[in-house]
């Protein structure tokens, strides 16, 4: 299925067929990704004589495209890749924890970005935080496969580019 480029969001680099590599929900059914496909292009809010990239992700419902489909500035992806790789190596040690996090110190880490710091800690205003915080570590653990993968990719992609 082609990604439409007669939308708000105009396409210039495109990863079409991404549901069959949807992570999980590659080809799997009755849960088949109903995320079609990526795009790099110009972003829907983009303003006369403003221009910003975004990137894309394309759903479909079976029926039409759907309004739940993702665009964000590429700096909020970055941000998100370098949230999601801290927060799965802090669960490699958090069996140390009893509760998988200190509760006198839920801090996990400072990383210092573009002059200020990403903060990123355990959510301690969750009630359900010592149920939800082995939920997500087990969900985690049971996609390890599929994460390690792209952070091996990531990793060498970034390692070619000079980073």
């Amino acid at each position: 299925m082609k990604i439409p480029a007669t939308l708000k969001h105009k396409p210039v680099i495109v990863s079409q067929d991404y549901d069959k590599i949807d992570g999980r929900f590659a080809d799997h059914p009755p849960v088949d990704s109903d995320a079609k496909g990526l795009s790099i292009g110009l972003a829907q809010w983009n303003d006369r004589g403003k221009v910003e990239v975004s990137a894309k992700i394309w759903r479909y419902t079976g029926e039409k495209w759907s309004r739940q489909s993702e665009e964000m500035p590429l700096h909020r992806i970055l941000d998100l890749a370098i949230f999601i790789c801290r927060t799965q190596s802090y669960f490699r040690d958090a069996y140390r924890f009893p509760k998988l996090y200190d509760p006198n110190n839920p801090a996990i880490d400072r990383i210092a970005i573009q002059g200020g710091a990403m903060d990123i800690s355990v959510c301690t205003d969750n009630p359900m935080l010592d149920e939800d915080i082995q939920l997500v570590r087990d969900a985690l653990a049971r996609d390890d496969e599929l994460l390690g993968e792209r952070f091996r990719r990531l990793a060498a992609l970034l390692r070619d580019a000079g980073y």
